[in-house]
């Protein structure tokens, strides 16, 4: 098992190699109620007062200063000692990883805070490391090339490194974090780039990690520049949590050169109202101004957005600054996630909670990523509750009943053409049908 030190050093030796940095109630909470950004500033003056605003709006600067050891974070986390020693048994597993952006967003004095725990180590991840499995989505399997997996017939998702800012600890790909840190070769990818070439029906291509945006912007060109010069690949997707944990990396160099290979999507990964800050907002501004339109991925996680009253001041506060809620997703059966996960059940609720009450944009589609890669299907709430021939008795978001007449085929219509009295209807008439 590679222990913590290693995989820092790793990172460290891997970012200069690649030219980044070194190294139905609404009733909500008072911190629910906070305008955005509050808890940040607050944080910020409480730990980086003494940071110059042009290290703090560097994000090679946030990068090298992750605070990566519990002997750093207690410094920021009150943390008892026996609360250091669970947690530093838990990263020699499960590494620890925090922008100091990310980290300006916890409450410290709170236990419970829902930023602090998707950043911080729990000792339930290895206390309760039997449940789940490390590859539930079965990536390897589907892998045709290192890197590149092909589930579906018209995509391939291309895995480009391992290496994050932040190592949030409901991450699918958690079984990474203890191999080290890697970044795929040139080889590697002209690989992936050729299996695509040869297959015509790949006409959308999804870039993740790990972060692909730790990568260089001029590495990451390299990539995106070759991609486009394949006649069928119509789009690609860049999935990032950078805008939410880094903000600061959604530059203008990094937007100027995305504009150039559109049309590109990115996908981002909001979970909780009080990520949106306005330097996220910023950065999302950013890139919907080069022409990059974002969509955002929550996770549904215990104790953090598993409430109908989050969910909606979630999505709301994303449509604001001009970000759709695309997927809210049933937590992947993880090894090291298990006390993060809810039951489908939460899901179907906060779905069926927020129908009605705010505008359909507001409302993601809740899936599940089926284990053995049985790819994504969607969840809802059942609003058929019956059948009577042919139509339906439905109940909508208040439970108010209503019948539906379905209508017939066109074919059904077209053999009956007959008017009221059983007679042969006239030209006009069978057109109207």
């Amino acid at each position: 098992m590679t222990k913590t030190p290693t995989i820092l050093k790793q990172q460290e030796t891997a970012a200069r190699t690649e030219e980044e940095p070194p190294g139905r109630t609404f009733m909500g909470s008072e911190a629910e109620e906070e305008p955005p950004g509050t808890t940040a500033v607050t944080c910020r003056n409480k730990f980086f007062s003494h940071i110059p605003e042009r290290d703090w709006n560097n994000w090679k600067w946030h990068f090298q200063h992750r605070i990566t050891t519990i002997d750093e974070l207690a410094k920021f986390i009150p943390l008892s000692t026996k609360e250091q020693a669970y947690l530093n048994l838990v990263i020699t597993k499960y590494p620890l990883s925090i922008t100091p952006h990310y980290l300006s967003l916890i409450d410290p004095c709170d236990p419970e805070d829902p930023i602090r725990k998707q950043a911080i180590p729990d000792f339930k991840e290895i206390a309760l490391a039997g449940m789940g499995r490390e590859d539930p989505l079965e990536e390897k399997r589907d892998s045709v090339v290192p890197g590149l997996v092909h589930r579906y017939p018209d995509r391939v998702l291309m895995v480009l490194t391992n290496l994050c800012p932040m190592l949030c600890r409901h991450c699918t790909r958690k079984r990474e974090w203890r191999h080290g840190v890697w970044v795929r070769t040139p080889a590697e990818i002209e690989a992936m780039l050729d299996y695509i070439r040869k297959n015509k029906t790949v006409r959308d291509v999804v870039i993740s990690g790990g972060d692909p945006l730790t990568l260089s912007t001029q590495r990451l060109e390299a990539v995106l520049s070759k991609l486009r010069k394949i006649p069928h690949v119509e789009i690609i997707r860049i999935g990032t949590r950078f805008p939410v944990v880094l903000p600061q990396r959604i530059d203008d160099e990094l937007c100027n050169m995305l504009s150039k290979y559109g049309p590109i999507w990115l996908n981002t990964h909001f979970n909780h109202p009080r990520e949106i800050t306005p330097q996220s907002a910023q950065a999302c501004d950013r890139l919907l101004r080069s022409g990059i339109p974002v969509n955002n991925q929550s996770v549904l996680l215990r104790g953090i957005n598993d409430t109908v009253a989050t969910q909606t001041k979630l999505c709301q506060g994303l449509l604001k600054i001009k970000v759709r809620p695309y997927y809210l997703f049933q937590g992947d059966e993880v090894q090291g996630t298990e006390h993060l996960r809810t039951p489908v059940e939460t899901g179907i609720k906060i779905i069926e909670g927020m129908r009605g009450y705010t505008s359909g944009l507001a409302i993601p589609t809740f899936v599940i990523d089926l284990p053995d890669g049985g790819g994504k299907i969607p969840i809802q709430p059942d609003y058929v509750m019956s059948q009577i021939g042919k139509d339906l008795i439905l109940r909508n978001y208040q439970g108010n009943v209503f019948h539906f007449r379905n209508p017939v085929g066109l074919s059904q219509t077209r053999s009956v053409r007959r008017n009221g009295n059983g007679k042969r209807a006239n030209p006009l008439q069978a057109q109207l049908l």
